[in-house]
């Protein structure tokens, strides 16, 4: 039987690419991971003969995902990289009951924990520039060819939205996210997230898409803002973007606004923060995408789950070990200088009420009261 679509299996069932979510442009393969998807091919081709099966049967069965993983492990192993790998038994490439159990997939829960679109139809249209997210690979969908000089935001809109996730994909839930904006000119409101969240509840399942609720605490009103985003919208979690500010200047969750934010998190009792770092918006605020204030809140608000969308991760900026910066280093000498005389202070203490026991010939009941003096400064 002759396929129409990948007809000499020259498709690899898992591959790694250069790919991108439109936000950023696509990083290079490496010569690993090319490495890993020649061998994939290579492999493939082995197992497919052995199997007594066409290339294309075997990379569409459970033994080609197999392969392909396996593929991938020998190929970073090779090049001595170290980390993760993909957990399989090398006999999941011919068994394909074993496969089949190994990466069928069979009962898995997909939530996607951040999905967008915009309204077409939204005030904030009128003053957008003209091309307003014409970079999105999406834009280019059958509806963007429909009359009208911006019919190519109804492929974001909401209809192409609940198409793509929910009919068109394996996806289970979703969580709504919102962009970075004024007030006054939000691609999506929180109306219009929630009309649609009420158009999916009613689709099979139950409660299938959450929403976030959008706080930039460096805006005026946000903060005022997070009552009615809890109690009238009912949001599971809060999503803010600390590179982006009106005046564009950012600002640092450690920061005393970033920690208002928190608080208020806090007290009103919805503890998810989710936050973009990296991927920065051009150079603007650029510092506030990097994650240097995530391990300071994370310690000072340890009830608090921190989400960081992205990982911080910039295109052009190769992973490396932190390096503080002058300031960061100052801060930490001189809490590990305070560390140490505390400490220090603290052995003292004990020195001497330990020599006071020892040489003191007070009455017993003295000497009790000594000792449990003693155990209250260990303490």
């Amino acid at each position: 039987m002759k396929h129409a679509i990948d007809a000499e299996g020259k498709r690899l069932p898992i591959k790694l690419d250069a790919t991108s979510n439109g936000e950023f442009v696509p990083v290079p393969l490496s010569p690993s991971n090319r490495a890993a998807n020649r061998l994939a091919h290579e492999t493939a081709t082995e197992n497919a003969k052995r199997l007594g099966i066409s290339r294309r049967e075997f990379l569409i069965s459970a033994c080609g995902a197999a392969t392909a993983l396996l593929a991938f492990n020998r190929a970073n192993a090779t090049a001595a990289k170290r980390g993760g790998f993909f957990e399989i038994e090398p006999k999941a490439a011919l068994e394909p009951q074993l496969a089949q159990a190994r990466v069928g997939g069979k009962g898995e829960f997909i939530f996607d924990v951040q999905g967008h679109f915009v309204d077409p139809t939204g005030a904030w249209v009128k003053a957008a520039p003209a091309d307003a997210f014409k970079w999105s690979p999406k834009t280019n969908c059958d509806l963007g060819s429909k009359p009208g000089a911006r019919s190519y935001l109804n492929c974001l809109g909401p209809e192409e939205f609940v198409k793509d996730v929910f009919l068109d994909s394996d996806t289970d839930m979703m969580v709504l996210s919102f962009v970075p904006s004024r007030r006054d000119a939000e691609p999506l409101t929180i109306q219009a997230a929630d009309a649609v969240r009420r158009i999916v509840d009613r689709m099979e399942g139950t409660h299938r898409l959450l929403l976030h609720g959008r706080v930039n605490p460096n805006q005026p009103g946000d903060l005022e803002a997070m009552d009615e985003l809890k109690e009238r919208w009912k949001i599971s979690a809060w999503k803010t973007y600390t590179q982006w500010g009106v005046d564009g200047k950012g600002y640092f969750l450690s920061d005393d606004v970033g920690t208002r934010f928190i608080e208020k998190a806090r007290r009103l009792g919805i503890k998810v923060i989710c936050v973009h770092k990296g991927l920065p918006f051009g150079r603007e605020s650029y510092e506030h995408s990097q994650c240097s204030d995530i391990g300071v809140v994370a310690k000072r608000f340890p009830d608090v789950k921190f989400l960081v969308y992205h990982s911080g991760f910039v295109t052009g900026v190769p992973e490396r070990r932190l390096h503080r910066t002058r300031r960061e280093r100052r801060h930490r000498h001189a809490y590990s200088l305070a560390g140490r005389e505390r400490d220090q202070t603290q052995q003292q203490r004990v020195r001497r009420a330990r020599q006071h026991l020892a040489f003191s010939h007070a009455r017993a009941d003295e000497r009790c009261a000594c000792a449990r003096q003693i155990d209250q400064v260990l303490r």
